[in-house]
């Protein structure tokens, strides 16, 4: 990806234009960490970047930025431009193209952000990012007072590249992000939770919970249970024990699991009724949170004679066949009784064994 990204910035300073990358992917590289996301900037327009790459442009304009495919890899490309007016804390509703890259970089929220790359693969640092990056400092560019008002989303911004990178967060910026807090609750909770959950599954989550207290942020985020939260790889299983299923944008799906981790921490997990009911997934996590190890909740779900109804081995017509009665509720309860019957080992999984077992005790239904 790397000459790739070289040979790309080539070609747009080939037709006239000066092209940089900028942001994580530069801060990456110079801290020695991976990284995927490409962002460049440009002083070229996006009619320039239409007739450079011509069908390779891939969105439509937003903000001044476009989408390339270069050599099969996808890349951001946004205009040098200054944010003149925002709205409800959040979007630049205004802005201005520009021909200077300082000026561009001024508008980007942390210092650490702002290296840039030229195709030569030399970095440029124009706004102290090096020395913050060494001090591991998070550090607003400009005025924090200012620039959290503008787009409250940095505060989380702010506490999420602190967790990631196990950075301290200025004093001044702390100040302001402690007075300013409020603005979150201006946020969309996709916005937030996007944000939460990159903290949330960071190695160093811990910290950035820490942080999150700290700064007075636990009550603009809605977030209960915070100070009994375990840690866990799972997102959903972090989302589970802070309780936020009708406060932010989960999918119903999501909302069925966290409602069963709940249900799952206060019953016993070596049960096969229970691990049968509720699955290995959601059981699983349930583990993880109650400090059960993964390898012994698996193994006892795999061990289940069964794992679902379609592994009992008498169907839904062959029980009515066996009773004489047509298809119809009184065979779902026959069939549940069947699968208990099952999981407690009081009879075999086996077609005649599970064939006895019903004559035996649905013998009055028979006669009904």
């Amino acid at each position: 990806m790397y000459t790739t990204t070289l040979k790309l910035l080539k070609k747009i300073n080939d037709c006239g234009f000066k092209a940089y990358v900028v942001g994580g992917y530069v801060r990456d590289l110079y801290l020695n960490r991976k990284s995927v996301d490409v962002d460049i900037c440009t002083n070229a327009t996006p009619q320039d970047l239409k007739n450079i790459f011509g069908g390779a442009m891939l969105s439509s304009v937003n903000y001044g930025s476009v989408s390339v495919i270069y050599n099969k890899i996808r890349f951001e490309i946004t205009t040098f431009r200054k944010e003149i007016k925002y709205e409800n804390n959040r979007l630049p509703v205004k802005i201005k193209y520009i021909n200077n890259l300082l000026d561009d970089l001024k508008r980007r929220d942390f210092t650490i952000n702002t290296l840039c790359m030229d195709c030569n693969g030399e970095i440029i640092d124009l706004l102290g990012s090096k020395i913050d990056l060494d001090n591991k400092v998070i550090k607003m560019v400009g005025n924090p007072r200012k620039r959290l008002k503008e787009d409250s989303l940095r505060i989380l911004r702010a506490v999420r590249f602190a967790t990631i990178l196990n950075f301290s967060i200025e004093s001044n910026l702390k100040k302001y992000i402690k007075k300013y807090g409020y603005l979150l609750k201006k946020l969309s909770y996709y916005r937030k939770q996007e944000e939460l959950e990159k903290i949330f599954v960071s190695k160093n989550a811990k910290y950035g919970i820490e942080l999150l207290k700290e700064l007075n942020l636990i009550k603009h985020l809605e977030l209960s249970n915070i100070d009994s939260l375990v840690i866990v790889p799972s997102i959903i299983g972090m989302w589970a024990q802070l309780d936020i299923s009708d406060v932010y944008s989960l999918s119903k799906h999501d909302k069925k699991i966290i409602k069963d981790i709940k249900e799952l921490i206060n019953l016993d997990l070596y049960d096969p009724k229970v691990l049968y009911k509720y699955g290995l997934y959601s059981c699983s996590i349930a583990a993880e949170i109650l400090n059960i190890p993964k390898k012994i909740v698996t193994k006892k779900y795999n061990d289940l004679v069964i794992h679902n109804k379609g592994d009992i081995k008498i169907s839904g017509k062959e029980i009515a066949e066996s009773i004489n009665k047509e298809p119809g509720k009184h065979i779902k309860v026959i069939i549940e009784d069947i699968e208990m019957a099952i999981l407690e080992k009081r009879v075999e999984n086996e077609f005649l064994s599970l064939k006895e077992y019903i004559l035996d005790k649905y013998a009055d239904v028979q006669k009904q």
